[in-house]
């Protein structure tokens, strides 16, 4: 006889009671006092009865930005080569007209998809895979440039006039 056809026996199964107290007693099951035994009662998990709570024990350690952190809204090639006819200006106004942004964050451009369209593209953030993609479909990615050269410029060897001199 399979598991699955097993009979249920008598009293296999319990109805829920209501803990009225005529059935079940002087306390309904509750026990003495206490904030289980109140009517209305809501007994918070993290209260530990007097040990330490978990979250107190715990190491507070490290930071997040998440307050501090820009918002960018990612649009990839594939999106724009759905939505725009060639030659068309992409700036982040139109892409809210389209409804593809809501407009109210930055708008960070990526490679994934093709392009056979010549874009003109006017966002700040375009990846330099989506730049290359845009130029090679004859189209023009003027703040990539930009981006290039802040990259470089970060990227400066440290110079050695703030070291401290060896002592002598």
């Amino acid at each position: 006889m399979a598991f699955v056809s097993l009979p249920s026996y008598s009293g296999a199964t319990k109805t829920r009671k209501r803990r009225r107290g005529h059935v079940h007693g002087r306390y309904n099951g509750r026990g003495l006092k206490g904030e289980k035994s109140r009517g209305g009662r809501t007994h918070l998990t993290i209260l530990e009865g007097g040990q330490i709570p978990l979250v107190r024990r715990l190491p507070k350690r490290g930071f997040t930005n998440r307050r501090f952190a820009v918002k960018c809204e990612i649009v990839n090639l594939s999106v724009l080569e759905a939505k725009f006819d060639a030659g068309a200006e992409i700036s982040v106004e139109a892409l809210a007209k389209k409804r593809i942004v809501t407009g109210k964050n930055r708008v960070k451009l990526l490679a994934k998809g093709k392009v056979s369209k010549n874009f003109s593209v006017l966002l700040e953030n375009v990846s330099s895979g989506a730049a290359k993609k845009i130029i090679e479909a004859g189209g023009i990615c003027p703040n990539q440039k930009k981006a290039a050269q802040e990259k470089s410029e970060k990227a400066t060897p440290v110079k050695e006039s703030h070291l401290a001199p060896e002592h002598k």
